[in-house]
C-alpha cells in the first residue's frame, strides 16, 4: 500500500499536535495544581465545584455581615454602658439629695453634678456614626435621637421628646436568619425631663431641703432613674445575648467553610503522580514521533534499489 508524502506529513502533523496539545495542558494542570481547566475536561466535576465556590462566597459573606454587626452591637453597647454609668451616678446623687440633713447650700452644689450627667446622657444619645448618621433614631438616621425644645416655661428652660423610631435596622447573616442591628433609646427621654425638674427645684433661691414639693421632684427623678436604669440594662443584655448568637453562628458558618474548600480541592485537585506519569509518556511520544517523521521524510525510492 503506497501512502502519499501530503498524506503522510498530514497524519504526522495531526498526530504531533495532538500530543503537544496533551503536553500543554498536562504542564498547566501540574503549573495550577487543578486537573479541571474547561468544563469540559469533567462536566460533572466542573458543575459541582462551581456550586461549591458559590455556596462559599455566600457563606463569606454571611461572615463578613456578622463581623460587620458585632462590631455595631459591641460600639452600641458601649454607649449604652456609659449612658447607665451617668444614671447610676444620678441616683446616687439623688438619694445623697434626698437626706433631710443636707442644707440648702448642699443641694444647691449638686446642681452642678446633675447638669453635667443630663448632658453627658444627651450628648450619648444623640451620639453619630462616621457617616454622621444618628445611631440610637431607629430608622430615621437623619433625626437626633433625643430632639430639644427650648421652653423658657419647663424646668431647666428645655424640654426632650424622642426624636426617632422603633424602626429596626437589619442585617442577614445566615440562610433566612436576620440580626437587628441597632437600638434606640425611647424612654431616656423622660429621665431627662425629671432630671431637669429636679435642677430647676434645686436651684429654687429659697430652696428649702425638707419641702415636700422639693422630696417628690427627687423621689420621682429616682423612680424614674430607676426605671431608665433597668431599660438600658435590658438592651445591654439583649445586645450582648445577640453578640454570642452570632459567635455561635459565625463558628457554624466556619466549619461549613472549611468542608465547602476541603470538597473543591477533593473534587478538582490534581493527581501529581499520575499527571507526571502520563506527561513523560506525552513527551516520549512526541520524541519518538519526531525522530520517526525526521527519518521517513528522508527516504526515496533509491533507498530500496
Amino acid at each position: 500500500m503506497r501512502i502519499a508524502s501530503s498524506q503522510f506529513q498530514a497524519t504526522m502533523n495531526r498526530g504531533l499536535q495532538d500530543n503537544q496539545s496533551w503536553v500543554s495542558k498536562l504542564t498547566e494542570q501540574m503549573a495550577s495544581g487543578s486537573r479541571i481547566q474547561l468544563p469540559s475536561d469533567d462536566p460533572i466535576g466542573a458543575v459541582r465545584i462551581s456550586r461549591l465556590t458559590r455556596e462559599e462566597a455566600i457563606v463569606g459573606q454571611y461572615r463578613d455581615n456578622i463581623a460587620a454587626t458585632k462590631i455595631r452591637l459591641s460600639s452600641n453597647e458601649e454607649f449604652l454602658t456609659s449612658m447607665t454609668r451617668d444614671i447610676t451616678q444620678a441616683h446616687d446623687l439623688l438619694v445623697w439629695a434626698a437626706d433631710g440633713s443636707n442644707t440648702p447650700a448642699d443641694l444647691k452644689a449638686m446642681v452642678t453634678s446633675m447638669t453635667a450627667l443630663r448632658d453627658s446622657l444627651l450628648y450619648t444619645a444623640n451620639t453619630k456614626d462616621q457617616e454622621g448618621r444618628y445611631i440610637f433614631s431607629g430608622t430615621l438616621t437623619n433625626d437626633p435621637a433625643i430632639a430639644i425644645t427650648v421652653d423658657p416655661a419647663a424646668p431647666g428652660g428645655a424640654t426632650y421628646a424622642y426624636g426617632g423610631n422603633p424602626g429596626q435596622q437589619k442585617t442577614v447573616i445566615g440562610n433566612g436568619i436576620t440580626q437587628t442591628v441597632n437600638v434606640n433609646v425611647d424612654g431616656l427621654q423622660d429621665l431627662l425631663m425629671k432630671m431637669n425638674a429636679t435642677i430647676g427645684a434645686l436651684s429654687n433661691p429659697a430652696l428649702a431641703p425638707n419641702d415636700p414639693a422639693v422630696r417628690a421632684v427627687l423621689d420621682d427623678n429616682m423612680t424614674t432613674a430607676t426605671t431608665t436604669l433597668d431599660l438600658m440594662a435590658g438592651k445591654i443584655a439583649q445586645l450582648g445575648g445577640a453578640q454570642n448568637i452570632m459567635s455561635t453562628l459565625d463558628d457554624n458558618h466556619a466549619n461549613v467553610s472549611l468542608s465547602n474548600k476541603s470538597a473543591i480541592l477533593d473534587l478538582g485537585q490534581l493527581d501529581y503522580a499520575e499527571a507526571a506519569t502520563e506527561l513523560s509518556g506525552y513527551n516520549l511520544s512526541l520524541e519518538a514521533s519526531y525522530k520517526a517523521y525526521s527519518k521517513v521524510s528522508n527516504l526515496s525510492l533509491f533507498n530500496v534499489l
